[in-house]
């Protein structure tokens, strides 16, 4: 995959329109995590000394379904991408309409942000003629927002019909650190985790094809015990799933895939009483697992330890608890320490966990997406990077 970037395009003196994800937790008009917009900061920056006349940013903010919610509004992400562009970003009251050309005509400053695109239900619904009216203020299209790349959405997709089309460095960098997840160097293991086997199994199915082992944890991986006839006690367990379990197993084998599923675990009596904690080699009636063990950590560490490419999808316990993120956090420490190996975050859970547990700087990309990187490792095409032309 080969495609267009921002580099490729002449930007002086035109007008650049930006798809950004600045959809980020505002609490009390006060912008709760800047990574997002941290994220942006390169693309922006780029249009500026590149020579754009303006740069138009537009973004989602939550779901607030076709109507104006005014706690949703994005003046508090343009006060922020201000501190940290170090370049005025004027928040506008509108996305579309002759008013905000108008304002960006007659504005000194140079950098804009359109308010919240869901504003409008054409947004999502992916109308042309708001997607025309978006392109109308610009010269030139770039998509930076990876997080929305798989939703052919107005600003994510259609846009791009209607100018000259480029992705951003967010967006470029993405496509390329997952694409050494489905075209890697091994030995390849991949660290799956989350509640359910059925959010995974399209990735289970495409990447069984790539990996060489596969460790399963959190609550999915029950499913994988019971079909193998082990007890899970009261433990989560996709009953409609474990015929589905047992033929991934048997197609593993098969195949020469390495399956290792947790050996022991840390169970409670019930989620809200973590004073019945204990560590169990087995689940018996009434135990709920919470998270893997030490002895699962050490047989992940084995596997992890000669790996040339790691991908990490989905935590290994209730990591969100602090009494049972052990696991998840042991994990997390021992990609930080590996020295050899591509190690790749895919998923908005194990974005979360890397970044609490302190290892995201240690690690070779940790995805901005999570319901567009899963669907990248499925190996479906993303509208909003498959609009953008590829390289001559």
């Amino acid at each position: 995959m080969n495609k267009v970037t921002i580099k490729d395009i002449e930007l002086k003196g035109k007008k650049v329109i930006i798809r950004v994800d600045f959809n980020v937790p505002i609490k009390k008009g006060v912008v709760g995590d800047t990574a997002r917009i941290k994220a942006a900061i390169p693309t922006i920056k780029y249009a500026l000394d590149a020579g754009a006349s303006k740069v138009i940013l537009m973004s989602h903010l939550g779901r607030p379904d076709g109507k104006i919610v005014e706690e949703m509004r994005l003046s508090p992400v343009a006060e922020q991408a201000t501190k940290l562009l170090g370049v005025t970003v004027e928040p506008l009251k509108e996305c579309v309409g002759d008013a905000v050309k108008a304002q960006i005509t007659k504005s000194a400053n140079k950098v804009f942000l359109l308010e919240n695109l869901r504003f409008h239900a054409e947004e999502e619904d992916g109308d042309e003629g708001f997607a025309k009216q978006l392109a109308s203020l610009a010269d030139v299209y770039v998509n930076d927002a990876f997080g929305t790349a798989h939703r052919a959405h107005a600003s994510t997709t259609v846009v791009a019909k209607f100018l000259p089309s480029a992705l951003g460095f967010l967006m470029d960098k993405e496509v390329k650190s997952l694409s050494c997840a489905l075209n890697p160097v091994k030995p390849y293991v991949v660290i799956l985790g989350g509640a359910k086997v059925s959010d995974k199994i399209e990735v289970i199915t495409n990447l069984m094809k790539k990996a060489n082992t596969l460790l399963i944890g959190g609550a999915m991986a029950y499913t994988f015990l019971k079909a193998k006839g082990e007890t899970t006690g009261s433990s989560r367990v996709e009953e409609d799933k474990v015929s589905l379990a047992k033929e991934i197993l048997d197609n593993a084998k098969k195949a020469g895939v390495n399956i290792v599923l947790p050996c022991d675990h840390l169970a409670v009596a019930a989620i809200d009483k973590p004073e019945t904690k204990k560590f169990t080699d087995k689940l018996n009636a009434g135990d709920i697992a919470v998270d893997i063990g030490p002895k699962t950590v050490n047989a992940f560490k084995k596997e992890l330890e000669f790996a040339k490419t790691i991908l990490w999808n989905g935590p290994v316990g209730i990591f969100e608890n602090p009494h049972y993120c052990e696991g998840t956090k042991e994990i997390a420490l021992i990609l930080g320490e590996l020295q050899n190996a591509t190690v790749i975050v895919g998923g908005g859970d194990s974005a979360a966990a890397a970044k609490e547990f302190g290892v995201v700087d240690k690690l070779t990309h940790v995805s901005t997406g999570g319901g567009a990187s899963l669907e990248f490792l499925e190996g479906k095409d993303l509208p909003g990077i498959a609009i953008v032309p590829d390289k001559k």
